[in-house]
């Protein structure tokens, strides 16, 4: 076995994975424990919401080389405002692994800002022991060539044309843009959904949006070679200055713009039947993002959901183990105050 070279000697690379609600960051960190790199990778997966959906999908993938042990969820609760209670702690019992892992994945929730933990890898507890390689962007093409991050994309664009010191008050769009403005390369995800001319015009909006010159690489399902993805070599714990946030000047942050609720969801005959529900709840107004895991009848295999808006994706991953409990869970993820009763009610058909 491959040894460890000790702390003191060698930091160990860490690739951040940053990008908004249903941007596919989830697939793109098993695409880097499914690549042909050679490394030991660990993970730390942070969420919003009530459901263990990204860590339950990634631990006990059966993935050679990721153990379940060296996969850390950190639920309820975001990294870049818990740091000392959660990143720390968890990055320590990673580090204790043996052997220890030669790459650390951080997949931050949809509603986190990657700045601050960035940040976070200069604390001298940790600065000895581990680097930012890179912040990776995953960015959802077809909801930004929709205008998902502003009200109007048109009108936004003039007025910040006219006035450079514009504050921005939609905080979807703040998060989505700070995101964006800490990578070191940016994926745009989802292009199958997109056509040319639409891959074409959300490259040109993102790039216009940035300060320095970052790639943006297309992927379907992030699908994307791993090797793209970690060894940037970035060191942006270090290079601070070069990201700038609008949240900057701002003490502290705060997700009270937004809320989750968890529903159960009784055994569904179909996939389709249960694609139409959430379809239906996610066109509620104010609704964000579903995801969960579901029960079917005489299926020993666990039903996947995920939904951006009134788009779904379905597959079955793995059987249910034995005895793990069957039941239906979705957590929904919206605008604070989102009509949590029209959800229940969709969701019951």
């Amino acid at each position: 076995m491959q040894a460890t070279l000790p702390a003191t000697t060698a930091k160990v690379p860490c690739t951040i994975v940053t990008g908004f609600l249903g941007a596919g960051k989830t697939t793109l960190v098993r695409r880097i424990l499914e690549g042909d790199h050679g490394r030991r990778i660990a993970v730390i997966v942070n969420e919003f919401g009530d459901v263990g959906f990204d860590g339950s999908f990634l631990s006990g993938c059966g993935i050679a080389g990721c153990p379940e042990e060296a996969v850390v969820e950190l639920p309820n609760g975001c990294l870049c405002c818990t740091v000392a209670d959660d990143f720390v702690p968890a990055l320590d019992r990673l580090l204790a692994i043996e052997p220890a892992p030669d790459h650390i994945v951080i997949e931050t929730s949809g509603l986190a800002l990657p700045k601050p933990l960035v940040s976070a890898f200069n604390w001298p507890q940790i600065r000895s022991r581990v680097t930012v390689d890179g912040v990776v962007a995953v960015v959802d093409g077809p909801a930004v060539a929709e205008g998902r991050f502003a009200d109007d994309p048109a009108a936004l664009a003039a007025q910040r044309a006219a006035d450079e010191t514009l504050d921005h008050d939609n905080p979807l769009e703040e998060v989505f843009e700070d995101q964006l403005l800490c990578a070191d390369l940016i994926v745009l995800n989802k292009t199958d959904l997109m056509s040319p001319a639409e891959i074409e015009a959300v490259s040109a909006q993102i790039s216009g949006e940035l300060p320095r010159a970052i790639k943006i690489v297309p992927a379907a399902n992030g699908a994307i070679d791993a090797r793209v993805l970690i060894g940037l070599g970035a060191a942006a714990e270090d290079d601070l200055a070069a990201r700038p946030s609008h949240h900057d000047d701002v003490g502290e942050h705060d997700h009270d713009d937004f809320e989750s609720a968890v529903f159960p969801v009784a055994d569904v005959d179909s996939p389709q039947e249960i694609a139409r529900r959430v379809a239906a709840a996610g066109a509620v107004d104010g609704v964000l993002r579903i995801k969960g895991f579901l029960a079917l009848p005489d299926k020993p295999m666990r039903l996947v959901v995920q939904a951006v808006g009134s788009r779904v994706g379905h597959h079955f991953d793995r059987a249910w183990k034995p005895g793990e409990e069957r039941a239906g869970r979705l957590v929904v993820i919206g605008l604070k105050g989102f009509d949590q009763a029209a959800v229940a009610g969709a969701l019951a058909g």
